[in-house]
């Protein structure tokens, strides 16, 4: 069993890297809040900085919020870059900017070492279940290095291209979800104010060919009201940001997006960055002063 490092241990990082001790995984971690006890004393090694981590393993994988978090732990000071070698493997499994993984991967492997880049998709119930779907972008031999690694964490692990594809794929991913969960409020705030029943409704489209997992999971959200995070708004927000900017940069145009990305805004402006993302029911529910159902 080869011995891991693992950066980030918050909502998905700890569970994550609990499935790779349960595995027979040593853990050399790092995070700039406490490390989780059930990770130390399942034998996880606590470092001081990510070159210490860097150091001690042949392979390092990140998990952190947004792109200027990936980059001070790869590139700041005591970062994950001045402790690689050649031969070692970088695995970014945040969700961050295709454009700037790239620029990151040809700066780790200028050093000799391969980067990944392998968002995942299931958010918070995934990572306990060991069951998230992993889009993963960089070399081929790296990536079938850590193909039984990727395994230990998601049931669908796919290698889509080169650097930035996995990337620029969790982007598609959170436009179809943003999409999907305005669709699925639209249609259960419209049921509830035309007198139907909205769980009813849920019920009966599961059935169809409407059915889908957000439909099953994030309606269920909406009608029992349950907003308490399982992927905050804000983190959506960063998500779609990077999908609009991107479209900018193709000279394309989102417009689904950018009406999905103001919903989540108004949300925000409402104290609700912290909210599930769900949530963006309620940015409809204000405009049709409406609730899909009672508290």
């Amino acid at each position: 069993m080869i011995d891991i490092g693992f950066i980030g241990l918050g909502t998905m990082g700890r569970p994550m890297a609990r499935h790779l001790q349960n595995a027979g995984h040593r853990l050399f971690l790092h995070d700039v809040a406490p490390i989780a006890a059930e990770l130390t004393d399942a034998g996880g090694v606590v470092c001081k900085s990510g070159r210490e981590v860097a150091a001690q393993v042949g392979v390092v994988i990140i998990m952190v919020p947004d792109t200027p978090h990936v980059e001070a732990v790869l590139f700041g000071q005591d970062g994950v870059a001045s402790g690689l070698s050649k031969g070692k493997i970088v695995v970014d499994m945040s969700s961050i900017s295709p454009l700037a993984t790239k620029e990151f991967a040809r700066k780790v492997e200028a050093l000799g070492a391969d980067y990944l880049d392998a968002p995942v998709s299931g958010g918070e119930v995934g990572a306990k279940a060991a069951s998230l779907t992993i889009m993963v972008g960089g070399p081929e031999r790296a990536f079938n290095a850590m193909k039984p690694v990727f395994d230990r964490m998601g049931k669908n692990v796919t290698r889509v291209g080169g650097n930035g594809d996995g990337q620029t794929t969790k982007v598609a991913n959170q436009i179809i979800v943003a999409l999907t969960i305005e669709a699925v409020g639209e249609a259960l705030l419209f049921a509830s104010k035309a007198g139907a029943d909205p769980a009813l409704v849920r019920q009966a489209l599961m059935g169809g060919f409407a059915s889908s997992r957000i439909l099953e999971v994030h309606g269920e959200r909406m009608v029992k009201r349950n907003f308490e995070p399982g992927f905050r708004i804000e983190l959506h927000q960063k998500d779609l940001n990077l999908a609009l900017e991107g479209a900018r940069s193709l000279g394309i145009s989102l417009p689904g997006t950018a009406v999905a990305q103001q919903l989540f805004s108004s949300c925000a402006a409402h104290g609700g960055k912290a909210w599930d993302h769900s949530g963006m029911a309620r940015a409809l529910e204000m405009m049709a002063n409406h609730q899909i159902a009672k508290n």
